[in-house]
């Protein structure tokens, strides 16, 4: 589906609901390398590919999908949320990160921690997109996350209020 204020491809009809649409798992997630994540250094990641027989995510484990779908709106603000069969088997999609900004065109990054051993598969329904009606005036994101294709690390880094701090521990 594309039109001139809302993108989802590939659209799949059998994933659109009442109120939203569902979205799928690509085949690959990254890892942070580090145990300690210092927001002021990037970040180091393993790239895993999801094989067909699915891949095991550890109880209390966090990594980082995508959807396969490329998504965006330049009127309404879409909102990421889990599908309810999803969230009952114990898996976040997203930590606290719902929001997407009005203007962003990419896939979606899924902030994935599962609360309990849970096999995740390409292609699986994990998501799904709700789209809201913003009040006010509009301006389209353009930030470092634009365009995004397949999962992201964090790019909090890039963020100018780590340039004003003093370097070191």
């Amino acid at each position: 589906m594309k039109n001139d204020v809302i993108t989802v491809t590939p659209f799949n009809p059998d994933h659109l609901n009442p109120n939203s649409i569902d979205l799928t798992l690509e085949n690959t997630v990254l890892r942070y390398r580090s145990p300690v994540i210092d927001p002021r250094e990037e970040q180091e990641v393993e790239e895993v590919t999801i094989p067909s027989t699915g891949l095991l995510l550890d109880p209390l484990g966090f990594c980082l999908g995508a959807s396969r779908e490329t998504v965006g709106s330049t009127a309404y603000v879409p909102m990421v949320h889990a599908k309810s069969s999803t969230a009952r088997a114990g898996l976040f999609v997203h930590v606290t990160a719902d929001l997407i900004d009005i203007g962003s065109l990419g896939t979606v990054t899924f902030q994935l921690f599962s609360t309990l051993p849970l096999t995740v598969y390409p292609g699986m329904r994990i998501a799904q997109m709700t789209f809201w009606r913003p009040q006010g005036d509009i301006t389209l994101y353009t930030g470092k996350y634009q365009g995004s294709k397949g999962p992201k690390k964090s790019m909090i880094f890039r963020d100018p209020f780590w340039q004003s701090l003093p370097v070191g521990r």
